[in-house]
């Protein structure tokens, strides 16, 4: 499994425990904010959660540019990318 696959794994995962009730179906190319419905706090739950399963640092700087998991999983993707 890529770094990718696994972000994106885990990503997918942790959005459909934190939006259990959405009535969107949440797949890699389900906008956060306006499908999910996250909240900005939500948004920062996604990525601490992220950080701390992965053992990494997010930037905050590079929130502006994801609007889905697929965009998140490749940012981080490249981040990490050593």
């Amino acid at each position: 499994m890529s770094d990718y696959d696994a972000y994106l794994d885990y990503i997918l995962t942790t959005l459909r425990s934190l939006k259990r009730e959405s009535p969107v179906e949440i797949g890699k190319d389900t906008d956060l904010v306006r499908e999910c419905g996250l909240s900005s706090l939500q948004v920062m739950e996604l990525v601490e959660r992220i950080e701390d399963h992965f053992d990494i640092s997010i930037p905050l700087n590079i929130l502006p540019d994801v609007s889905t998991a697929d965009d998140m999983a490749r940012k981080l993707a490249e981040l990490t990318k050593g």
